[in-house]
């Protein structure tokens, strides 16, 4: 029974997908149609007849809320062309890899300003939540919109989140059970006073994170629980909003276990790797302003604090390295930039901004490290009777300081242009575009205690992008399609290699990787009666290979490690009233993760998860399977991921 369901929901996403081959807003550029017209008038608005030029997959609204979903990553894995690193447990790492560009080449933004770890370059997703969210965003390359901060421009692809501005007086309470002994409970305050409005929010999460798993390969086969694999934490967002004024404040506090791989030992007792502290707060504020419908200001101001302890100093670690590491971590950042249109089909835009991060930790022979990052940009966009046309320079300058011996790397400065050409007729929108960029490495791959290497180079990334969609809306249907074929090429990949022996290892420059892939999606939506039928879709088909060394045969233009050849997802809604029943199904395919073993591979799974919601008068709940078959399966070998769970969550607002 199990294979025959699973079976039909993958026949029935592939079908759907070959056929309605493109997005609405949810998965794609473009406006969802909401069950109420108000709220379609409302979105032609905001976007003023116009689609985005941009590539861009989104979800909001109840959609948003719909999803079987809790933190971002849960959120972004219904994308086309996104792969979710998770390092296993419920406490796991979480980050994302988008078109195989690599988790440091994805910038992540809240209200506009992108959240930053110079450290190690990635955003742990399953730090942040959705409950303070109206919508979440993933545009390959960047988002083209007027009066944008170089930083923006900075990344292979970006992700926006945007947090949802108070329309009214509430208070609500959150409580919620899950399996694995997890309690999760929230609080929500909102106000709005004429032109001002704002919430508080704080959330509170503990977890034991022993689900059982079953590991089994062609030489073992092992059952268990997952050890070392609790979660406890604290989070509490406050906002605050003006017209173009808005404040965003964040703090969050946790405890973690740190799981290790499942590795059977002779005392039949899995290894608990250690413990992890974090300690993330920051506090920004942005304001926009326009004089005369030509000319706009916008100003950015930020400062992050982040705490990191890691452990491994327990008894039962006794063949693990013992440490108790410290690391702090301070950022300052400020951007202002200044848009015009002097006349209706031109648009120009310049910025600048700075960032200063500050990384210190107690490792053995570190000094504290100083960097200074600054970037400008001038942009212009171009519309003339359909035909839109945006390109854009951006300078970007690096530089460190720090009292080692060795002294700090060489500055960086480099230049990076991108170009976007797209036309418009009626539902049809056609565009093609050409993005260069590259990532400054890290201050861990310039200065970690032996294996930093002060001489890398950056890590550069061309892409190549030309798609299609096509909207067709009546006062019962929405039907949206798009579609987008792309090659990426990125030279001097920072890797860290052994160089004297297994314990000696040193971030180098080595590789280049050739990707060239589809990614399309497709949504449709029925409204009758009060009744909502919606279906979401989407696939990616890429082939990201190795094209380092024509000489080694057992590397080169073999598929690069964890890169699936194919995924597809789709999601079923039908609503009435306050009532929704969702089912999702999502579909990733074999991947491999060592060149020394190519047939050592991680097995192709589907994960389908199902959600009930309802409410009356000022109560809601919610019921969610997620991993509906107890499918058993990882993003990392050995670290399974929890199979069949439940949570059920309960709510009451004033």
């Amino acid at each position: 029974m199990k294979a025959i369901l699973t079976s039909g929901v993958y026949s029935l996403a592939m079908s759907l997908t070959l056929f309605l081959l493109g997005s609405v807003k949810c998965y794609g550029s473009g406006t969802d149609v909401p069950a109420d017209s108000a709220e379609v008038l409302q979105e032609l608005e905001v976007t003023a007849g116009r689609r985005p030029l941009a590539t861009v997959q989104k979800l909001d609204g109840a959609r948003l809320q719909a999803l079987s979903s809790t933190s971002i990553a849960d959120a972004l894995k219904y994308f086309a062309g996104v792969q979710i690193k998770d390092y296993g447990g419920l406490g796991g790492v979480k980050t994302l890899n988008v078109r195989s560009l690599g988790a440091q080449h994805v910038g992540v933004y809240i209200d506009g300003v992108r959240i930053t770890n110079a450290q190690n370059g990635t955003v742990d997703l399953g730090k942040y939540s959705l409950s303070t969210l109206e919508s979440v965003s993933l545009y390959n390359a960047n988002r083209l919109e007027l009066c944008q901060a170089p930083s923006e421009f900075a990344s292979g692809a970006t992700v926006y989140l945007q947090t949802r501005r108070p329309d009214r007086d509430s208070l609500s309470v959150m409580a919620g059970i899950a399996s694995f002994h997890s309690y999760r409970g929230r609080i929500n305050a909102q106000f709005r006073r004429g032109a001002w409005s704002g919430f508080v929010d704080a959330e509170y999460l503990n977890s034991r994170g022993d689900y059982p798993f079953r590991y089994k390969s062609q030489y073992e086969d092992t059952v268990g629980r997952r050890r070392n694999s609790d979660i406890e934490f604290w989070r509490v967002e406050t906002a605050l909003f003006n017209r173009g004024f808005a404040f965003h404040g964040y703090c969050y506090v946790s405890e973690r276990g740190c799981p290790g791989g499942i590795v059977r030992r002779l005392s039949d007792k899995y290894t608990n790797i250690g413990r992890e502290w974090d300690t993330d707060m920051f506090l920004q504020g942005s304001y926009s302003h326009s004089f005369n419908n030509i000319h706009r200001l916008k100003f950015n101001i930020r400062y992050a604090h982040e705490y990191l302890r890691y452990n491994t100093d327990y008894p039962d670690n006794q063949n693990t390295a013992r440490v108790d590491n410290h690391y702090w971590q301070n950022d300052a950042y400020a951007s202002a930039a200044y848009a015009a249109s002097p006349w209706r089909f031109l648009s120009l835009n310049v910025g600048y901004d700075a960032r200063m991060s500050w990384l210190d930790a107690d490792l053995k022979r570190f000094s504290p490290v100083r960097r200074m990052d600054q970037k400008a940009v001038a942009a212009a966009q171009l519309n003339w009777r359909g035909i839109r046309l945006a390109g854009s320079v951006l300078y970007q300058h690096y530089k460190d300081h720090t009292r080692t011996k060795a002294g700090a790397a060489d500055p960086l400065s480099r230049f990076t242009p991108s170009i976007t050409l797209g036309y418009s007729l009626k539902g049809l929108s056609l565009r093609a575009w050409y993005k260069c960029i590259f990532r400054a490495p890290t201050l861990n791959d310039l200065y970690y205690t032996q294996a930093g290497n002060r001489n890398l180079k950056p890590e550069y990334t061309r892409q190549w992008n030309i798609g299609a969609e096509y909207h067709f809306n009546t006062p019962l249907w929405a039907v949206s399609m798009q579609a987008d074929a792309y090659i990426n090429n990125i030279d001097n990949r920072i890797v860290c290699l052994p160089m004297k022996g297994t314990y000696n290892w040193s971030m180098m420059n080595y590789g280049k990787t050739f990707c060239r892939g589809l990614n399309a999606t497709a949504s449709g939506q029925y409204s009758h009666r009060g009744w909502s039928f919606s279906l979401l879709s989407s696939i990616t088909w890429q082939r990201d290979v190795n094209r380092t060394n024509p000489d080694d045969e057992d590397t080169y233009d073999k598929p690069i490690c964890y890169s699936p050849t194919f995924s597809c997802g789709i999601t079923g809604i039908v609503a009435w009233r306050q009532f929704s029943l969702t089912v999702s199904d999502l579909h990733v395919s074999r991947r491999m993760w060592s060149y020394a073993d190519p047939d050592d591979i991680l097995k192709p799974y589907d994960n389908v998860d199902l959600k009930l919601s309802g409410g009356f008068r000022n109560f809601s709940a919610s019921l969610e399977v997620n991993d509906l078959f107890d499918v058993q399966y990882e993003h990392i070998p050995r670290y399974p991921m929890p199979g069949r769970n439940y949570r059920f969550t309960i709510s009451y607002s004033l």
